[in-house]
């Protein structure tokens, strides 16, 4: 598998520290409003790169914060007339109910940086004694004439950076790129103990500071969209190295914009929508199709002719679904001919273009092409002359090649027997081919769906659990 590695500008060979196992940190959202489409797209595709992860085997420790306190959090609590925290609390729940309604998978950690001020601290105080970091009133800076490799995921040199950066002017700063790393009280601020007085954390030191506690030293991958490559990444790369003398992540992976109408999305030219607003008007297999429809690292255009095109597209891949569903409940022969096994065979092949385009890269938009091509070929050959058999392999590898993308997993018929009997057919299957990853996460999201299965002597059974 390869992946292109944004800190060496080219793609690598993906080789985890420890075999069979990916330690993963996206960059979560601040959580003051409802996130945009922007995010939706990184969000979705870093889940599919999670999936995809899972689907070949790996297990996969996937950390995406929540920044729950800045500059942004206080003023709109300050507007709302209520607490940092209960405005977190808020923006936090409604994050999870897009997410859920985009069929984003939830990470396996969440952290909150309010929950880790006192393990920021101590990684302040520990830059502060290294020497990268120095104290002004209260306030706590990185030096990054220090870190002598500042500049290596942009690959740009110091002095290139604070030519064409956005630098916040503050004449006590030794340098005018230092950054922030703690931040003194404000009147009216959120605020904690610290050697330097009562503050908050900086931004991009939560980052660090979170992936170093939940994740170890070094990382296999940090994730995040293309604008947060500078100056927060690098920012990270600079403090947590420091801190550690260790490589912080070894793959950096950069999603690129979304455009609305060929346009830069912003409020001001009212091309702006968040993720919910989208969602009442197009189904979440619509806009994952969307947003994987090209690269991650290819910016997308995002508009109604778009979208509609997209509903378009899934609606015939669904189509071919609803047709094996039918299929299964109107054919009489059970089983399979010699011919129709030997067609079941051809097609794994498109299973091995679909890997050899997804391990390319994580190329959802050709992984897309292949599944188009199956269908087609399954349209043209499976009928009411098929055997049971043979549309069941076939619904099955529809949905097998549509799970890391996160679609093409209802069912058409909205019955849910139908629904968890072709998933259990899909891990039995996944259980013959030794996908053990894929037969346990099957077994794991139907129960947390609260429906537990019992493997007897008759075959699988499932029940709902009380």
């Amino acid at each position: 598998m390869k992946l292109y590695n944004s800190l060496n500008k080219k793609k690598e060979e993906f080789i985890p520290i420890k075999p069979g196992e990916v330690n993963m940190y996206v960059c979560g959202p601040t959580v003051y409003n409802f996130f945009h489409i922007g995010n939706g797209r990184t969000f979705i595709v870093f889940d599919t790169v999670r999936r995809y992860f899972e689907y070949r085997g790996y297990k996969v420790n996937f950390v995406q914060n929540f920044t729950d306190i800045d500059d942004k959090m206080i003023r709109r609590a300050n507007e709302e007339g209520i607490t940092v925290k209960e405005l977190g609390d808020k923006y936090i729940a409604e994050y999870y109910k897009d997410a859920d309604a985009l069929n984003i998978e939830r990470a396996t950690v969440n952290p909150r940086a309010t929950e880790f001020i006192q393990e920021i601290v101590e990684f302040v105080k520990d830059l502060e004694d290294k020497g990268y970091a120095y104290e002004v009133e209260g306030d706590v800076y990185f030096s990054t004439k220090k870190f002598t490799s500042y500049g290596k995921l942009s690959g740009q040199n110091l002095e290139d950076l604070q030519a064409g950066a956005r630098i916040n002017v503050d004449e006590r700063k030794k340098d005018p790129m230092d950054f922030a790393l703690w931040k003194s009280q404000k009147p009216g601020e959120p605020a904690w103990e610290s050697p330097w007085g009562l503050g908050r954390p900086g931004w991009h030191i939560e980052c660090s500071c979170m992936a170093y506690k939940l994740l170890g030293e070094t990382i296999d991958i940090h994730a995040g969209g293309t604008d947060l490559s500078f100056p927060h990444h690098e920012n990270e790369i600079a403090q947590s190295e420091a801190h550690t003398g260790k490589t912080f992540a070894r793959y950096w992976m950069h999603s690129a914009f979304v455009n609305v109408d060929n346009q830069k999305m912003s409020k001001s030219l009212n091309n702006f929508f968040t993720a919910r607003e989208i969602l009442a008007q197009y189904d979440a297999d619509v806009i994952r199709f969307l947003m994987l429809s090209a690269h991650y690292r290819t910016q997308l255009n995002f508009s109604k002719e778009l979208m509609d095109s997209a509903k378009a597209s899934v609606e015939r891949l669904y189509n071919s679904v609803g047709n094996l569903e039918s299929l299964l409940g109107e054919v009489a022969r059970e089983q399979a001919s010699e011919e129709e096994r030997s067609y079941m065979e051809g097609l794994n092949s498109y299973r091995d273009r679909y890997v050899e385009k997804m391990d390319d890269d994580f190329n959802t938009a050709d992984a897309i092409s292949v599944l188009f091509d199956l269908v087609r070929d399954i349209n043209t050959n499976v009928n009411i002359n098929s055997s049971k058999e043979a549309a069941r392999f076939c619904l099955e590898l529809i949905r097998e090649l549509g799970g890391p993308l996160g679609i093409l997993q209802k069912s058409t018929k909205g019955s849910l027997e139908e629904e968890v009997e072709a998933l259990i057919a899909q891990r039995q299957q996944a259980r013959k081919d030794k996908n053990w990853a894929l037969s346990d996460k099957i077994r794991d999201d139907l129960k947390a769906r609260g429906i537990v299965l019992e493997d007897t002597p008759q075959g699988v059974r499932w029940k709902l659990s009380n």
